[in-house]
């Protein structure tokens, strides 16, 4: 028998096999995972033999950990690098390619661009890292034009210098970020109706007035997955800390994952690397709560 959504009850109840798989995944890889980490998070324990239960002495010393405290703070700064400067040029840039360059110089000239800001994307971390630590290092790319134009008093141990070794690896982070944030957007601006931007041309509109009036209305959705999945790997960064400085120079690029990794298998401490990771897991699901009912919200006003 049909119901009113024109599916029948069997019909549903198959939708769960589908389903299934993954699952089965989220409960073995993500959820017994976690629920294991919050346990660990209560003892003392190296790696090896029983675990000590502590109680909540892992989460009393995270409270003057001076390491951990830092760790966050350089966290909101990577939200700027992953988030918010991303974010701002992708849409600029999109809006150039889709409603200036890709008029001006053709389709394939607008997907040229597309697919150059798009590339960091798709190279490991690692070649990555190893790229900008020779660009950066003192004897590299960097230092060598500043030398060339008569700058070299401006050159610097970029990675190996604590005052400008977070900028540096910000700066690396905005150029891995920038393609992902381009894309999306580009994809969504494919739905918008040109009509639209040849009206607002033909009305006196100049391009920034329909980067305002029309691109950024018209892409909010967009620029909400965007910005909620940015912040997300923001707050979890790693792999780029790991592969250029390591969390260093005097742990001036430390973040909460690395130190999870440094307690864990440097120190081996593990119950307190998973207090960390709690921490983190809990601050990320909170602000991604936050982030969904933003949106309800605006939804539920439109």
């Amino acid at each position: 028998m049909a119901d009113i959504g024109g599916a029948s009850t069997d019909d549903k109840r198959s939708y769960y096999f589908y389903m299934l798989p993954g699952a089965i995944g989220f409960v073995v890889i993500v959820l017994i995972p976690q629920i294991a980490n919050f346990a660990l998070s209560f003892t003392s324990w190296k790696g090896v033999g029983v675990p000590r239960l502590v109680g909540w002495h892992n989460y009393l010393r995270l409270l003057t950990d001076g390491q951990f405290w830092g760790s966050m703070s350089h966290t909101l700064l990577f939200i700027i690098s992953m988030t918010i400067i991303p974010v701002v040029l992708g849409l600029v840039l999109a809006a150039l390619l889709f409603d200036y360059i890709r008029d001006e110089f053709g389709e394939a000239v607008s997907s040229l661009f597309r697919a150059g800001f798009y590339l960091p994307q798709i190279l490991p971390v690692t070649a990555a890292g190893v790229l900008w630590g020779w660009i950066l290092s003192p004897v590299g790319v960097v230092n060598t034009i500043l030398d060339a134009v008569g700058l070299g008093g401006m050159a610097q141990n970029w990675l190996g210098d604590a005052t400008f070794a977070l900028p540096a690896v910000s700066f690396v982070i905005v150029w891995i970020q920038v393609g992902y944030c381009l894309v999306v957007f580009m994809a969504g601006l494919s739905r918008v109706d040109p009509a639209l931007y040849e009206a607002a041309e033909l009305d006196g509109a100049g391009w920034w007035h329909r980067l305002v009036t029309i691109t950024i209305p018209m892409l909010a959705p967009e620029i909400f997955v965007v910005a909620l999945t940015t912040l997300i790997a923001a707050l979890k960064v790693f792999a780029p800390i790991f592969v250029l400085t390591s969390g260093g120079p005097d742990n001036a690029t430390l973040v909460p994952s690395y130190l999870t990794y440094y307690h864990f298998f440097t120190t081996q401490r593990v119950g307190y690397a998973a207090a960390i990771a709690v921490v983190q897991t809990i601050l990320t699901v909170v602000l991604a709560v936050i982030f969904l009912r933003f949106q309800a919200r605006q939804e539920s006003k439109e």
